[in-house]
């Protein structure tokens, strides 16, 4: 008995220290552990998914105040890192652009841009360069804007005139309303020949209302992106009506696309963007585009190209009517430069200083797109000493950015002012100054950048210079409420009334 309990005894011990050892080992050898951003720890299977709230955007600047420029959460089984600061910014979309140039797979790629057959949320790769090259090349670079500013400025005379007429009835104008008319008339006679409106009511609305419900469902954090095993649950009945919107811009674009080419033989001048891209569907790599390709493409220009800019220009109005201080600077501006006997001309925004401080102002304190649209890593990579895994989705709070203390002095001010003078004066929204960046930076910058530069300074400054401007009777505070999406809306929709302020011959051109 004595022997058996002794070699119990041994065999226990030895059992012991083969796991101590062991162990021991493990740790000699172990590489070290790799430390993610700080963030908060969430739920359980849901992680941080229950926590961002309605409006995310909001809830993410909060969050950074206490973990800091680059935050770590863990998305329902998915990673995602959030960007706070400009350094930050400049980190994942410059430093280390290559690496985070493909959009992550969500509902909104799948359901609304055609399984991602588009330019916004395609791979980086010969699809996506093709139908990059061919919207710069003729409709959204420097070159193809000049040749359709006669568009632009056909399309302004048509809205300054039936805001003329609102005025004579004494009838608020609804901003939003007007400037998608405008805006989707202006795209249609580039890429069609034609307006696609005739005139402004039931069916310019309903456009608008199919753009502001894409924008907004696209925004949405859905849980099924997140937890893709439970997808097909569709718990939140986004991908519901993702699907239900799909089909009302398939026909809308299909039916475009059908009367473009049977009116082909009676265009006569110029081919428009879209006889060019069915000209050059494919590239010198064999890469071709299909029917699919080109709908989505002309989904993305439609939707994208009159919800963000339209979006910024009725922020500037309501700040304007805010502070009327800042609209009568605005109006002394331009009639030094420009007089009241004619209307703005594009050439004359170089000349207004104010003009531009006050649209870099609105995307500051506005941007069309509160966070950039996600990202995701192709390899693990590491930001400042952190470990950023494979296959992170990235998004970085330009709304947040914006509104920093440590970055703008009195950052919910609205104060054009302080692009005039100082550090600040030669900052730029075209992706190169990381304070400032709302349409994004890097190789998946907006195509649209400097196309909605353009429609912003010229729109604004026209209807600016065109018009006094008033609240509705009886309205005596605007409700600056914003409505989170893709792109950041206003809750309730910008209504003023105008009152004419050039000579009559301005309006008649």
């Amino acid at each position: 008995m004595a022997v058996d309990m002794f070699l119990l005894r041994e065999l226990v011990v030895a059992i012991v220290l083969f796991f101590i050892t062991r162990f021991s080992i493990q740790l000699l050898f172990k590489k070290p552990s790799r430390k993610l951003p700080p963030g908060p720890k969430g739920w359980p299977f849901l992680g941080a998914l229950t926590i961002l709230g309605a409006m995310p955007h909001v809830t993410l600047a909060q969050m950074a105040k206490k973990y800091g420029p680059v935050m770590y959460l863990k998305m329902g089984t998915c990673n995602m890192v959030v960007a706070s600061t400009p350094d930050a910014a400049r980190a994942f979309l410059k430093t280390l652009d290559l690496n985070f140039s493909n959009r992550p797979p969500n509902a909104g790629a799948t359901h609304l841009a055609y399984d991602a057959q588009d330019m916004v949320f395609a791979d980086y790769g010969a699809r996506w360069k093709l139908l990059r090259k061919l919207s710069n090349l003729h409709m959204l670079g420097g070159k193809a804007l000049e040749d359709w500013a006669q568009v632009r400025a056909f399309e302004l005379g048509h809205m300054l005139r039936a805001m003329c007429e609102s005025s004579k009835r004494a009838e608020p104008v609804v901003i939003p309303e007007m400037l998608t008319y405008a805006m989707a008339n202006m795209i249609g006679q580039v890429i069609l020949s034609r307006r696609v409106f005739v005139t402004k009511g039931s069916e310019s609305n309903e456009f608008k209302d199919m753009v502001v419900e894409l924008m907004t469902s696209a925004g949405y954090f859905n849980i099924g992106d997140f937890i893709p095993s439970i997808a097909w649950m569709d718990l939140q009945g986004i991908e519901r009506g993702m699907k239900r919107l799909h089909k009302r811009f398939d026909v809308l674009l299909t039916k475009m696309i059908e009367e473009h080419t049977a009116s082909a033989r009676d265009r006569k001048g110029k081919p428009d963007f879209l006889d060019v891209v069915m000209a050059n569907r494919e590239n010198s790599e064999g890469e071709r585009l299909s029917l699919t390709n080109i709908k989505a493409l002309l989904l993305n220009l439609f939707t994208a190209g009159t919800d963000t800019s339209s979006s910024i220009i009725e922020w500037a109005l309501a700040e304007m009517l805010s502070n009327p201080s800042i609209l009568r600077r605005a109006h002394e501006e331009m009639d030094q430069v420009i007089g009241r006997n004619r209307r703005l001309e594009e050439a004359d925004i170089s000349k207004l200083p104010y003009l531009q401080a006050i649209c870099k102002e609105t995307m500051r304190k506005h941007p069309s797109t509160p966070l950039n649209l996600p990202r995701v890593s192709t390899e693990a990579c590491e930001v400042n000493g952190y470990y950023i895994p494979k296959n992170t989705r990235l998004s970085v709070n330009i709304w947040g950015i914006g509104r920093d203390p440590d970055v703008w002095e009195n950052p919910l001010d609205f104060t054009p002012e302080r692009f005039l003078s100082g550090r600040n004066a030669k900052i730029d929204p075209r992706g190169n100054d990381f304070e400032l960046i709302p349409f994004g930076a890097g190789r998946r910058i907006c195509a649209g950048t400097r196309m909605g530069i353009t429609l912003v300074e010229y729109i604004l400054g026209t209807l600016v210079h065109s018009f006094d401007w008033k609240l509705p009777n009886g309205v005596d505070k605007l409700d600056m409420q914003e409505s989170f999406g893709l792109a950041l809306q206003k809750s309730v929709p910008l209504a003023a009334l105008v009152t004419p302020r050039l000579s009559l011959s301005a309006y008649a051109s």
